[in-house]
């Protein structure tokens, strides 16, 4: 918040508060009058509510202005009033707070209140409410009623009128502002509360800032600014409940002429306010008392109850604050509303808590039962009352059987629940509820109170579930538009609840809010507003007290693009009114834009337009609208900025509103608002600026901006730089030209100090453009790099060179791949150090006492700033200058002139040097780096010092006992003033003597205040620049600054001994501040003069503090340490302030095993840990020591330096290594539950143990498992599973976890041996399949684990190893010809085992489809068993052969028992190649077939067996051996042709679609059948490749044929393919066809897919099959693609009806879209020609009617639009009637049959036709009644015709 400043205005500004006279009281003033005002008054102020020692003001019903001077002389106001009116001006003079009528602002909340609306609706109806004019005067009542009920108790709101001066009530704050706050108050009401009507302690604050800021000079006012500074957010909190007390209710002036006067009320939260007329007697436990803070003390708070003086003070403990506050967050000043919790024993202090979780539970207790008088009773306070009596608008009760308690409908709990109150709530019952409010004007004592949970619960609303709670607000913000508000309550007369959505939070919409026009009266049962019924609204306001959202439903705040200002964003484009132009002394100064009602924005002069307007208000009248960007908005002066300028408008980059998100390289217009001679500074939007150098504004050269550039001129700029903490940003206008990939390559090769050459591309005044050789890069050379000469001798160089010369030796000095900048020299002193390498470039190629050659980059008063390459520069002091040059100006020197330096000091710490110019040509030269001259004025008078004593600055002597005056406090030090013009610190290590003076450890110096006088001795002089203490004799400058010491011990000490590190020693124990923290370790003082490190494992034995030392440790903290290492030579001192790790850490033999100790993470890896213990000491946490459940054990969840507890497991003392541990159970609690045990040894192992590890290595013999860092199992390879496991390594990896059982265990030899076979595991495990529990024609599964020309090796599925081989001849019922086009390795299938050999443990499979159908099939058909098995089956030759391969094959190989798993597979797979060796197979057959497998698709393909079962059973295989079997054969083997047979059973493999295909090149439908198959198979490639050859095969004239191929190939891309290629072939059928038909049938296709259903698509000639197979399962998005395809064919294919139609019914049907369906047709109908609209229109209409999301409402609407234009159009007539009929409104069919035959000149034919419809209408409605009197009509309508044409006829005779 800014400072306070004072406000001056009239004493009498401020007029007596007064309410509306009731009815009763009307008419002039009179004595009768008067009395009964009297009488009046001294009801309420004899009341009980009346204040104690403190009458309340009577108050005045008076509402009228009275007459200046009244009849008689005397004022009708009384005594009191005036007493009353005395008292607010003295409190208005003494506070500065006279605004109330004159300007007071407004906080979005708005001020103007009256009985419908509080403030929060007012806020946001201000600008739209019409100004209402009544007739008669009625009672007060407030928003929600006020009734009078039997018992005679009103049930009362709030309202403004019923609030007066005194009255008490409950608020939640909404707002804080800077200098008031918002209170929320029931029945929604917002008051405000004044700095000045908080506390006593604030107020104090602010009269002392106001008086500072008259007295103080600008120079203090400006050191203290931070102190003066009054936070209103930090004392307190949005939603924070607090009692306030009514100082006053106002008709403050609006400020606008037609508007309604704003409403204010002024209320106080002082406790001396709102604690009014208590005693300490009824200051009860349970009792509610508010109470400021007066000071922030250890452990608790004192507060200030604001009683009589001295009566009681308040107290509140640190731990009853609430969930998460901070007591030290807390300061004087701050309000808290408490509940008494008890009180000391004498009942002087009393106990408070603050804690809103405790103050609202009062289920139980902490509500107030008792209290000996009703004062007690006031807002805030919970109470337990009998119910009396409940009626529909509130309760009525009695608390402590005397005092009458109400609760309104809103407070009842009616508003929310759907339920009545009179089923909840029964007369008789007791409820607890919370005091809101008191009523001083009421005839008997009355409260209100609240029954809503939050409120009772001192809480905010609840919103949403359980589990997702949120603020109202957040969920539906001000303004939001519902398009369906559900009507839930009807409170007839008052208004209607809506549900918004949001779960326990309702609307409420007055009766003078739903419509724009009145409305009467409302039902809960009929007419548009019953309950039930669906409404849009608008949320208008919120009142967190009430729980209730505000709404509007008149359509004039609906239509309104803005309510708040806080609506419109900045950057937006908005449209609006010119509603004023502003006339200035210059003519028109701006332009009042109006963009909504109550919404005005300016836009300044700059902003009008892009050029500067010699007479704007030629252009600019009133009420044009205009299009204008909002620049920028003012939320707490509720201003705006806009701009007109069509640069901004039209303008699509980026907005710059906020420096976060800007980034170098981005491109934005700006205006330009001020131009310098060193750039211009560009405006954006809000407040974000940027700086335009001078160099940066043009490619060319600028030397006056002002000549170029003018303030409102906007230009397009490009980031440079950004420094959002410092909100800083420079640009430029330069392009930024793309560079080429060699160009990059060179500028990032090229280094800083290269030599380089190049040709003169250009130049201007001052320097040369340079086009380096080789490069292609550009460099500049400045016209003083040109010589070390003088400036006239680099000008004459500069002269003579010309464009095209080449330069060589020239230095690179800088570049920056940012801007691509590249700067060279050609300085000889610099080229000569940069070939000798002696050309420094950063601050590590330094070396004091080093003479090196720069150039001067600057002159200052103090020195000279020396730069050398890559913007290294150093500083040479007036000092170590010639003292030549001192006498001279800017000693003798010009920037960029050459100088020769040395290297006088060097800063590592601040990466800071000092040069010297001195003596640099003398070798004997000594460099001193400490040395510094003297004072030169060492009898420099003192102004007013603070010890009368000194008189001269000489005074200030080593050791002297002086004062100091302190003039700020800080973390580390205190800043003190020994005179005006002498300045002094004390660090915070000369304050303490002893670890007791120190009361707060993390601010040890906050119990020093400013301007306190402390004593003080002199120690030294402060080295402001390097940070250092210097003896006293080392003052550097005119004014040194003090090395001081507060400690007793010192200022007693005779002498004084001045600490130095090597008077510390190794164990010695000292007082230690944090001065600054590191990422590993914190750096602390011990004296001035002597710091020390510590590690953070070394900070404290808490591990938890160290997780975030930041805040556990902040600097300035104190520390008790010892030390741990000193090295006086190397200037080190490392401490610890840990107590039990001792000296000896660093020695592995003070180290025991079990130790917990802190440590530091210093690496991390997926398999271990490595911890730090100590500078020497580190140890290693291995994968099973990290958790007690090894599923938990993730390494990388620690970062690098995290602090960890860690336990000693193991200890190595002569090979120095530490084994650590992590787990809970070893560095927390033994009791913790161990999934996975620590394993010492193997002793603690036995067989049958279940273990789990980490794999440790994976070998060619097994797996070695890591159970402990000293316990590794093995486990054999036949112990890994029960199956068998080809390639078994991949399936472990190093640090997997497993778990295993032991089966072996010897100690001795420190064997372990695991197995993770599930038999051996698992009790339950059922055993493999072995051998012999293999039968003969059992079915089985397997795997092929080979394939081989002669068959397939299979092995069965949970067996051990047992495996067989199926040959070639027993795969299929057909002859296979290449085995391995059917089978891989890997497959599954289902076999049939045909024969069992023991002896040779030998399995011969079947695959044959024909095995596996049921027995009843083959019985029943032996002709098909024959064809369907073997073909062969019955060639004993064939036979023979195969028993002689299964002999040879099986020869050697044996089926793996138990006892052989570990065999070699090598073996098996040379029986195997050996058996295909000697296979003596069938020859290849004539055709392919395939086999079986147990999933996916039937590869046997049950076609080819019907094929085959047709054929001759007898024919073979054509063997190796088939010439001798050809020659028994007596007859010769007929080949039968088969082709044939493709018409009846159709193409069954490709080359059948081959054969097919030579007779139908261009059938599609045959392609894309054959495209089919090639899917069956899952070979989409094929598909591809088959869709590609089509095209070309097709003949070109057959363009139909091949679009039909293209949709297919894309329905094939659509499911089989991606996005990229489906764009890819949707591309090219459009360059082959017609686009829009492409277009059309893409969108069908992806509509399609979304559907997951097979259609097929008759328009797309695409069979059915074919989308069977096409069509996807699971493809999403495709809507989202179809409805992007449309949008461009709207825009491509405009001119075509049909796109229209289709993307109207795509968005009504599929999306259901109805809203952006409607918005198409105006769009088409702009677009299509005329003669196409009636079509146009008629379908969209139609499809109102069709669409399950149309209205048929609006197809009528834009049929009878059509009607009324063309009606003769008797098709519209007919397709309007056919969509009627569907509807099946009887009545209104027959109303438009009755309006086509009405039409004039209808014929007798037309009318036949809609006659006949008509009656077979009725007659199929069997309405025969209907039916008679349609003939009836028709018979009229012919004789009426009839009679028309003998008419005619007579006519035409005459």
């Amino acid at each position: 918040m800014a400072p306070v400043k004072r406000k001056a205005g009239p004493v009498d500004s401020v007029k007596p508060s007064r309410t509306k006279q009731t009815s009763s009281l009307e008419g002039p003033p009179t004595k009768k009058r008067k009395e009964a005002l009297l009488s009046k008054t001294s009801k309420s102020t004899s009341s009980d509510f009346a204040p104690r020692g403190k009458p309340a003001p009577a108050v005045s019903l008076v509402r009228e202005e009275e007459p200046a001077f009244p009849r008689g002389g005397a004022s009708i106001l009384t005594p009191l009033e005036h007493k009353q009116i005395k008292i607010d001006a003295t409190r208005d003079v003494l506070f500065e707070q006279n605004n109330l009528n004159n300007g007071r602002h407004t906080h979005g909340d708005g001020d103007e209140e009256d009985e419908e609306f509080g403030p929060q609706e007012a806020s946001m109806a201000t600008a739209t409410r019409k100004k209402k004019h009544t007739t008669q005067l009625q009672k007060p009542k407030n928003q929600f009623g006020a009734k009078e009920e039997g018992s005679g108790v009103k049930i009362e709101g709030l309202s403004y009128g019923r609030l007066v001066p005194g009255s008490m009530v409950l608020g939640q704050i909404s707002q804080i502002h800077a200098h008031d706050i918002a209170l929320a108050l029931p029945n929604n009401l917002t008051g405000y509360i004044p700095l000045t009507a908080i506390s006593d302690e604030l107020s104090n604050k602010v009269e002392t800032v106001l008086n500072r800021a008259d007295d103080m000079s600008d120079q203090e006012h400006g050191a203290s600014k931070e102190d003066e500074d009054i936070e209103l957010d930090a004392l307190f909190r949005v939603g924070q409940f607090l009692r306030a007390r009514v100082s006053a209710t106002t008709d403050a002036a609006s400020g606008v002429a037609s508007a309604r006067p704003r409403k204010h009320i002024q209320l106080s939260v002082n406790p001396k306010d709102t604690n009014s007329g208590l005693t300490p007697s009824d200051l009860v436990v349970n009792s509610m008392v508010q109470a400021a803070v007066i000071s922030v003390e250890d452990h608790g708070l004192i507060m200030d109850l604001g009683l009589a003086a001295g009566a009681v003070k308040g107290f509140m403990s640190s731990k009853e604050l609430g969930y998460n506050v901070d007591a030290s967050s807390i300061r004087p000043g701050a309000v808290f509303l408490c509940l008494v919790t008890g009180q000391s024993s004498n009942g002087k202090i009393i106990k408070l808590s603050a804690d809103p979780q405790k103050a609202g539970t009062v289920k139980k207790s902490h509500y107030l039962t008792d209290a000996p008088t009703v004062d007690a009773f006031l807002p805030g306070t919970a109470v337990e009352f009998l119910v009396v009596e409940v009626t529909a608008t509130g309760l009525i009760g009695k608390a402590m059987g005397l005092l009458d308690v109400t609760a309104d409908l809103i407070h009842s709990g009616a508003a929310v629940s759907h339920m009545e109150l009179e089923k909840r709530y029964k007369s008789g019952q007791k409820i607890k509820a919370r005091i809101t409010s008191t009523f001083p004007m009421a005839e008997t004592k009355k409260i209100g109170v609240s029954l809503l949970p939050h409120v009772i619960s001192f809480s905010s609303v609840p919103s949403g579930t359980k589990e997702n709670k949120s603020d109202p607000l957040e969920m539906l913000p001000l303004s939001s538009t519902l398009e369906e508000a559900k009507v839930i309550k009807v409170e007839p007369g008052l208004g209607l609840f809506l549900d918004v959505g949001i779960i326990g939070v309702p609307a409420f919409v007055h009766i003078s809010r739903i419509a724009d026009s009145r409305v009467e009266a409302l039902s809960e049962s009929s007419g548009p507003y019953k309950v039930g019924s669906m409404h849009r609204a608008r949320i208008v306001g919120f009142n967190p007290m009430d729980g209730l959202f505000l709404a509007s439903m008149e359509e004039r705040i609906l239509s309104q693009p803005f309510l708040r200002i806080e609506d419109i964003k900045i950057g937006q484009t908005v449209k609006g009114t010119i509603e004023k132009l502003i006339i200035n002394a210059n003519g028109i100064g701006g332009l009042l834009v109006n963009l909504a009602e109550g919404i005005t924005g300016l836009v300044p002069d700059m902003h009008m337009s892009d050029m500067q307007l010699a007479h704007p208000e030629r252009k600019f009248k009133e009420g044009m609208s205009v299009k204008a960007r909002v620049l920028s908005t003012d939320l707490i002066k509720r201003q705006m900025r806009l701009s007109l300028k069509k640069t901004l408008v039209n303008s699509d980059a980026p907005i710059f509103d906020n420096y976060d998100d800007i980034e170098p390289g981005m491109q934005s217009p700006g205006t330009l608002v001020n131009v310098l001679s060193s750039g211009a500074v560009v405006q954006f939007y809000g407040p974000v600026r940027g700086f335009l150098p001078v160099s940066e504004m043009s490619e060319t050269y600028i030397q006056n901006p002002l000549e170029h550039f003018r303030a409102g001129q906007v230009v397009n700029v490009r980031v440079l730089s950004v420094d959002a903490a410092v909100r800083r940003m420079v640009v430029s206008c330069k392009s930024s030209m793309a560079l080429s990939q060699e160009q990059r390559s060179n500028m990032e090769t090229l280094r800083v100090g290269d030599m380089v050459s190049g040709s003169v591309e250009g130049r201007s005044d001052d320097d040369v453009t340079v086009q380096l050789s080789g490069s292609g890069l550009r460099a500049v050379l400045g016209l003083r790099h040109l010589t070390d000469g003088s400036e006239q001798k680099s000008s004459a160089l500069f002269r003579k060179i010309r464009v095209g010369q080449m330069l060589n030796d020239l230095v690179v000095l800088q570049k920056s791949e940012k801007t691509m900048a590249i700067i060279v020299s050609m300085k000889s002193s610099l080229v000569a150090s940069a070939k000798a390498g002696t050309l420094p470039q950063a601050f590590s190629d330094l070396r004091q006492g080093q003479v090196l050659h720069g150039f001067v980059r600057n002159i200052t008063l103090t020195g000279v700033f020396v730069e050398f390459s890559n913007n290294l520069s150093g500083l040479v002091l007036r000092s170590q200058l010639p003292a030549s040059a001192l006498q001279l100006p800017d000693f003798g020197m010009q920037r960029q002139q050459s100088i020769k330096v040395r290297v006088f000091s060097l800063d590592p710490i601040q990466q800071r040097f000092r040069l010297s110019a001195k003596n640099i040509d003398e070798d004997e030269a000594k460099v001193s780096g400490v040395e510094t001259t003297e004072v030169t004025n060492s009898d420099q008078t003192l102004i007013n010092p603070v010890d009368p004593t000194i008189t001269s600055i000489n005074d200030f002597s080593l050791g002297k006992i002086t004062r100091a005056k302190v003039a700020s406090v800080k973390e580390t030090q205190i800043n003190v003033r020994l005179a005006d013009n002498v300045q002094g610190r004390i660090d915070v290590s000369e304050v303490f003597d002893t670890w007791d003076e120190i009361n707060d450890r993390k601010r040890p110096l906050q119990k020093f205040s400013k301007n306190e006088i402390i004593a003080v001795r002199i120690l030294g002089v402060h080295d402001a620049r390097n940070h250092r203490f210097l003896p006293i004799t080392h003052r550097a400058g005119k004014v040194p600054v003090f090395e001081l010491s507060a400690k007793s011990s010192v200022q007693k000490s005779s002498e004084l001994d001045i600490l130095t590190l090597d008077k510390v020693k190794v164990g010695s124990s000292w007082l230690a501040f944090i001065n600054n923290l590191a990422d590993d370790c914190i750096w602390v003082n011990l004296t001035p003069n002597i710091r020390g490190r510590l590690r953070h494992i070394d900070l404290s034995e808490d591990v938890s503090l160290l997780k975030d030392v930041e805040r556990n440790f902040p600097v300035g903290s104190a520390l008790r340490v010892h030390v741990r290492r000193v090295d006086v030579d190397s200037n080190k001192l490392d401490l610890s302030a840990r107590s039990t790790t001792g000296i000896g850490l660093s020695d592995y033999n003070s180290l025991v095993k079990g130790m917990v100790l802190p440590g530091r993470v210093t690496k991390v890896t997926e398999r271990q840990l490595l911890v730090q213990l100590s500078d020497d000491i580190s140890g290693v946490v291995a994968l099973t020591d990290l958790t007690d459940d090894f599923e938990q054990a993730n390494p990388t969840i620690y970062q690098k330096n995290e602090i960890v507890r860690v336990c000693i497991t193991d200890l190595d003392v002569p090979n120095k290594k530490v084994t650590l541990s992590t787990r809970s159970s070893r560095v927390l609690s033994s009791a913790l539950t161990v999934k996975d045990p620590e394993i010492a040894s193997i002793s603690q192992l036995k067989v049958n143990d279940i273990v789990r590890g980490f794999i440790k290595n994976v070998a060619d013999n097994g797996v070695f498992v890591s159970l402990s860092p000293k316990v590794t199992a093995y486990i054999r390879i036949s112990d890994l599973s029960d199956g068998f496991i080809k390639d078994w390594k991949p399936q472990f990896q190093i640090d997997q976890l497993i778990k295993g059982k032991v089966i072996a265990v010897d100690p001795l030899l420190n064997h372990l041996q695991l197995s993770l076979k599930e038999s051996v595991m698992n009790e339950d495990y059922v055993p493999l399949l072995t051998f012999d529990d293999v039968q003969k024609g059992q079915d089985l599964t397997g795997k092929v684990r080979k394939v081989e020309d002669f068959g397939v090796f299979i092995v069965v599925d949970n067996s051990r190893n047992v495996s067989g081989l199926c040959h070639r001849s027993e795969i299929a019922d057909q002859p296979v010809v290449d085995v391995k086009a059917l089978y891989q390795e890997g497959d599954l299938v289902k076999a049939k085992v045909l024969k069992v050999d023991p002896e040779r443990k030998r399995i011969s499979f079947g695959l044959k489809a024909s095995y596996f159908k049921e027995a009843s099939d083959v019985e029943s058909d032996s002709d098909e068993e024959d064809v369907g098995g073997v073909t062969l089956n019955g060639n004993q030759d064939d036979q023979d052969d195969q028993d002689e391969i299964d002999d040879e094959v099986m020869e050697d190989r044996s089926v793996h028992s138990e006892e052989s798993q570990q065999n070699d597979a090598g073996d098996v797979e040379a029986n195997e190649a050996k058996a295909s060796e000697d296979d003596e197979a069938s020859d290849q057959a004539s055709k392919s077939v395939t086999g079986l497998r147990t999933g996916g698709f039937d590869w046997t393909a049950s076609v080819l067996d019907q094929i085959n079962n047709e054929r001759d059973s007898d024919l073979d295989h054509d063997m190796d051996d088939g010439e001798a079997k050809r020659k028994k054969r007596k007859k010769p083997i007929i080949k039968v042709d088969r082709t044939g047979d493709l018409d009846a059973n159709g193409p069954q493999s490709a080359a059948d679609f081959e054969r097919l295909l030579l007779t139908q090149p261009s059938s599609s439908l045959l392609w894309l059948q054959y495209m089919a198959f090639h899917l069956q198979l899952s070979e989409a490639s094929k598909a591809r490749d088959t869709a590609e050859r089509a095209l070309r095969t097709i003949d070109q004239r057959e363009e139909a044929e091949k679009l039909n191929i293209w949709i297919g190939w894309l329905n094939l891309e659509n499911t089989y393919g991606n996005e990229e290629s489906l764009m890819e072939v949707f591309r090219n059928a459009c360059s082959y066809n017609d686009p829009q038909d492409v277009h059309e049938r893409l969108t069908s296709i992806l509509i399609q897919s979304e559907k997951h259903e097979v259609r097929s698509f008759h328009s797309l000639h695409i069979p059915p099959f074919l989308l069977s197979v096409m069509t996807p399962t699971n493809h999403t998005g495709t809507i989202q693609q179809a409805d992007t395809l449309f949008q461009a064919m709207t825009k491509k294919f405009s001119a075509s009806p049909r796109i229209w139609t289709n993307y109207a019914t795509f968005l009504f049907n599929t999306v259901a879209a109805a809203d952006r369906a409607r918005a198409l047709l105006p769009r088409a109908l702009q677009a299509l020609p005329p003669h196409t609209h009636i079509q146009t229109t008629s379908q969209f209409g139609a499809l109102e009617f069709r669409s399950p999301a149309g209205d048929p409402e609006r197809g009528r609407t834009l049929f009878e639009g059509l009607l009324a234009t063309f009606p003769k159009r008797l098709d519209r007539w007919t397709v309007l009637l056919d969509l009627e009929m569907r509807v099946g409104d009887r009545e209104r069919v027959r109303a438009l049959f009755e309006r086509v035959l009405r039409i004039p000149g209808l014929k007798a034919k037309k009318a036949r036709f809609f006659f006949k419809r008509w009656a077979e209408w009725e007659e199929k409605g069997g309405d025969q009644r209907m039916v008679g009197k349609v003939r009836e009509r028709a018979e009229e309508f012919v004789r009426r015709e009839r009679e028309r044409k003998d008419g005619e006829r007579e006519v035409g005779v005459e």
